[in-house]
């Protein structure tokens, strides 16, 4: 058993979050373990670009209301307590909502090279139609 250390909190990259996100890692990879986590913060309106994930992605909503897209138009409001699965290589896009802060426990496990495959960002037009369904 080890305890591990509270890391820093950085500013999420602007080449894949539109807005203030804020990442705190939680675990990252340590053989045997594939695991990554973090604790991800969106301030109201912010988000992830499109990205997907080789082997899927665990949503673990702890704070506040969020939403969660696909390409085929697909969004979930997520909320505190809210748990949502995308599969292996679904392209989606998740986020605080237009009014509220959001804080998810983001957890995947890592292959070789990224877990994770960025594309473009949310229009804000995609975002904005997200917010009013």
């Amino acid at each position: 058993m080890e305890l591990l250390p509270v890391r820093s909190t950085a500013k999420g990259p602007e080449q894949n979050f539109t807005g203030d996100v804020y990442v705190t890692w939680i675990k990252t990879p340590t053989d045997p373990s594939r695991l990554t986590a973090a604790l991800v913060r969106f301030a109201p309106g912010a988000r992830t670009n499109w990205h997907s994930h080789a082997v899927g992605q665990t949503l673990h909503v702890t704070e506040g209301v969020g939403l969660i897209g696909t390409r085929d138009g697909k969004v979930i409001r997520m909320r505190a307590g809210d748990t949502v699965w995308t599969p292996p290589g679904e392209d989606h896009w998740h986020g605080g909502a237009a009014d509220t802060f959001m804080c998810h426990i983001a957890m995947l496990e890592a292959t070789d090279g990224d877990p994770t495959t960025w594309h473009e960002p949310v229009t804000d037009q995609t975002y904005q139609a997200a917010n009013s369904g």
